[in-house]
């Protein structure tokens, strides 16, 4: 399963809104087939498997990170590709909670093929946070991803951004652009650093990324790159209010625009449009106002070997104080050196 896993994160960018699936295939203690599903309207990682694997899958095992779908969507039902090459056995790690695609697991067993659920499931999980968390609420998967010296600093003394991390951190960060829906940024990231939020290195996703700003009065300057980059991918201002003789002038430039009440509602918003996974890139006012809001899935902290020292601006320095007997501890997902720099995942909530 564990290979199953690691198979499945090929797919990272090109499979949405499918999720991610890899198969294994073994017969005799040895793998005799593996596949994962690549490409949104290819065969999905059960079939891709059975086809390696050829007349050596009768009487194997399969092991698959997501149950076997049993229904026709752009391809035939896994399920029926299973009883026909005559596997014996079937290991799922999660079971699918959308009800159009589940119940796979049902006829494989009503057909004779011993299954098996559970193995390998956090891992699995995470791998499919967002498309599972979109099938019990509406709300998108929020992963906030901060670049961090060694004192917690996302900008030096004179408050201007610079370059913290190093190539394979940046490497690192473009991928995690591409296996979102969105990618976003305050306001104030935009007025200083001007932006371009899309992928520009690795594979590219198969649907560009939705560039979002978040913003109380949504004035996003009409010269910003990312107002005049529309044909690298959308671009959405979100605001509390807004003149609506600007906002008429954002989508005429070919701008969307979301108006919510309060973060909260926004976030809703964006989910009804269908974003369901959306990777947060800052800056400290943005960030605090997520955490506070309790609308943080996933933290992603990057943390170069290096010290700003006093006056620099901290991550989180506008996150309202708490008291070290109250203060929320967080659950590490994951560790990856980066070069000379260190990424940490963390569960904020489960979703």
């Amino acid at each position: 399963m564990a290979r199953a896993v690691e198979l499945a994160r090929l797919g990272w960018g090109q499979v949405a809104p499918n999720p991610l699936v890899g198969a294994v295939l073994v017969q005799h203690d040895r793998i005799v087939g593996e596949g994962y599903h690549a490409r949104f309207g290819e065969a999905h990682a059960e079939v891709a498997a059975l086809k390696a694997a050829g007349a050596h899958a009768r009487g194997a095992t399969l092991y698959v990170t997501l149950e076997p779908c049993g229904h026709h969507g752009k391809t035939p039902p896994c399920v029926d590709a299973i009883l026909a090459a005559g596997i014996a056995r079937v290991v799922v790690a999660v079971r699918d909670p959308n009800p159009v695609a589940a119940g796979g697991l049902e006829r494989l067993a009503k057909a004779g093929v011993q299954v098996e659920t559970g193995v390998g499931e956090a891992q699995a999980r995470e791998l499919n946070a967002a498309f599972l968390a979109s099938h019990t609420r509406q709300r998108p998967w929020i992963t906030l991803k901060m670049a961090i010296t060694l004192d917690a600093a996302i900008a030096d003394g004179t408050h201007t951004t610079s370059r913290i991390t190093g190539p394979a951190a940046r490497h690192f960060a473009h991928q995690l652009r591409a296996g979102h829906d969105a990618v976003a940024v305050g306001m104030s990231t935009v007025r200083i650093d001007d932006p371009q939020l899309t992928v520009r290195e690795g594979p590219a996703p198969r649907v560009p990324p939705t560039r979002v700003v978040f913003s109380r009065t949504g004035r996003l300057s009409l010269t910003s790159t990312l107002a005049n980059s529309l044909r690298q991918g959308p671009v959405l201002v979100t605001a509390n209010e807004i003149d609506p003789g600007y906002e008429h002038a954002l989508r005429q430039a070919g701008v969307d625009v979301v108006v919510g009440g309060d973060l909260v509602e926004v976030v809703d918003a964006l989910g009804a449009r269908g974003l369901r996974s959306i990777l947060v890139e800052g800056g400290a006012g943005l960030a605090a106002s997520l955490l506070e809001a309790a609308l943080v899935d996933r933290l992603i902290l990057v943390q170069s070997p290096t010290v700003f020292g006093a006056g620099a601006l901290g991550a989180f320095s506008q996150v309202a104080s708490r008291r070290a007997v109250s203060a929320p501890r967080w659950r590490v997902i994951t560790r990856e050196i980066l070069g000379d720099d260190i990424a940490t995942t963390y569960a904020i909530r489960e979703g």
